[in-house]
């Protein structure tokens, strides 16, 4: 199992700082970086600022909108990272939601299957070298009836990890079916069959194994400590965040996946009371439970247990949040997990 970790800038963003973590974390041996975008930073400027301070990690966008560009631009943007970065780069692509996608980049959130699927598509295609010409559900390129004409990227052409993060059953289906590897959030190993089971009707019907996914799931903040009471407060409000404010009522994806693993009262429960504005208290319903398996949270034991359940869930790479009051504490928690999970995965 590999381990994977984010881009944090912190609350003062601070990139020297941020920078310098990630350039520690390779030295330990993590084998991935991603980059995140809601409304304020992009995922892919980043990369090319790290593609310039490291030399092994690979870099990817976790996630880069896909409704804020075409799929020609994703392309040329990969293209560009790729170089960059000697050939480390991973595109994530992802939908977003729709407070997102309608209401920062004025686009529809509608027909997000397709769109999916067809961007995937033309991605491959550019990037690979073809000319591009194509003909799916949502794109079409060139425009019919116009002067557009089918164009072949003047790039040197390369081979791209194209992820996607998915949540729902029928667009995780769609990550087995055309997917290099999975970007999953909301994860508990306890509940992995609400995701790999969809990914895995996608890889068979696209006649090849799961094990050909990367498998990435988040396995949440990192914190050692005997206090598990100590360590589970502080990660109540960002739960409640989760469920309550990650969408609209009507469409909170990341909700939905957890009801789908069976805390449908706990989950509405909270959502509703963060609507009405009344953060306190959801988070204070966000059950202990839930805390403990989407974290990796107690001593040096309980969290070796934990990486072993999503070991043995069939996660390939699990992603980390390693906390800490300094830089050095969070080093320090980083460097104890790469040790933890080298050592199950050599059980």
């Amino acid at each position: 199992m590999k381990v994977a970790i984010g881009f944090d800038l912190g609350p003062h963003q601070d990139w020297e700082r941020a920078t310098n973590f990630v350039q520690e974390a390779e030295k330990l041996g993590v084998d991935y970086c991603w980059t995140a975008e809601t409304w304020g930073f992009d995922a892919a400027t980043p990369i090319a600022y790290l593609a310039a301070k490291t030399s092994k990690i690979q870099l990817g966008t976790g996630i880069m909108q896909l409704g804020s560009r075409s799929p020609a631009m994703l392309a040329m943007t990969a293209l560009s990272l790729s170089s960059m970065s000697g050939g480390r780069f991973t595109l994530g692509l992802g939908a977003s939601g729709p407070q997102v996608v309608e209401g920062w980049h004025g686009v529809r959130f509608a027909h997000t299957l397709p769109r999916i699927r067809d961007a995937v598509a033309i991605v491959r295609m550019a990037t690979r070298g073809e000319r591009v010409a194509y003909k799916g559900e949502y794109y079409e390129l060139p425009l019919p009836g116009g002067e557009g004409k089918a164009l072949k990227s003047s790039a040197p052409p390369a081979e791209i990890p194209v992820y996607l993060a998915t949540l729902g059953p029928q667009s995780l289906e769609l990550t087995g079916e055309i997917a290099d590897g999975w970007l999953g959030t909301s994860f508990m190993p306890e509940h992995a069959d609400i995701f790999f089971n969809s990914i895995r009707k996608g890889a068979a019907g696209a006649g090849r194994p799961l094990a050909d996914i990367d498998l990435q799931a988040a396995a949440g903040a990192v914190a050692f400590g005997d206090d598990l009471e100590k360590l589970i407060e502080p990660r109540r409000p960002g739960l409640a965040f989760t469920l309550g404010a990650m969408g609209s009522k009507q469409h909170n994806f990341y909700n939905a996946a957890y009801r789908r693993a069976g805390y449908a009262d706990e989950a509405l429960h909270v959502q509703k009371l963060w609507l009405e504005g009344k953060r306190d208290e959801a988070a204070a319903m966000v059950p202990e439970e839930m805390i403990l398996q989407t974290n990796l949270l107690g001593t040096r034991d309980m969290v070796r247990d934990r990486i072993r359940k999503h070991h043995d869930a069939g996660v390939t790479t699990l992603r980390v949040q390693p906390t800490g009051e300094s830089f050095e504490d969070r080093l320090d928690t980083l460097g104890q997990v790469v040790e933890l999970v080298r050592e199950v995965s050599a059980e």
